[in-house]
């Protein structure tokens, strides 16, 4: 993979941008804070904005290194505030694959935010990283998760059994893919 770190994405709506440690305050009001967002997540609900500057510590110096991927979700219309985070959480050098997690604030859930925000780092993964595999999981009772994966393009594989953990203990995870050739094709059809 040519790696190229975490780089500033645009879309119509959103700002996908490197967190600064000043996030760290909107980042708890938004989502770290809210049981909504981790129920089906693997970190717990933050009890408190240390926590929240603490992680964002790592995120920010993690942004020293070009195979960190750590997005910012920002709707451009509530200034510069982060709503929520899209992110490689996971890297398989010899099969040239990333594993993508997000999250986002409950009180905007449903709007086609992290939707986009997906679609927005797919290309920069195929393209400019080279990745020959995207891939991403949930929890099958959380299927607001699915949703997004498949209208980013990514076909449902099949669901690996007590495969996982989350706050919920142990769960089943449902696992999405969309390959290069895939995401070509379809690139190669949209222009014909």
């Amino acid at each position: 993979m040519h790696h190229i770190g975490t780089v500033a994405i645009e879309t119509k709506r959103l700002l996908l941008r490197r967190f600064t440690e000043v996030d760290a305050t909107p980042a708890f009001r938004n989502w770290t804070s809210d049981e909504k967002v981790t129920e089906f997540l693997r970190w717990p609900t933050h009890q408190s904005v240390e926590i929240t500057e603490r992680v964002l510590k790592e995120w920010v110096a993690g942004y020293a290194r070009d195979d960190f991927y750590q997005w910012a979700i920002v709707l451009k219309e509530q200034g510069d505030e982060p709503l929520g985070t899209i992110s490689v959480v996971g890297q398989n050098e010899t099969l040239h694959s990333m594993h993508i997690g997000y999250c986002i604030g409950s009180k905007w859930w449903g709007q086609g935010i992290t939707s986009e925000a997906f679609a927005a780092i797919i290309p920069v993964l195929f393209d400019e990283v080279k990745v020959n595999r995207i891939e991403s999981q949930h929890d099958p009772r959380n299927p607001g998760s699915g949703k997004v994966m498949t209208k980013c393009g990514l076909r449902y594989e099949g669901t690996l059994r007590e495969a996982d953990f989350s706050n919920c203990g142990i769960v089943d995870a449902a696992m999405y893919s969309l390959l290069a050739r895939e995401y070509r094709a379809a690139i190669k059809m949209q222009a014909e």
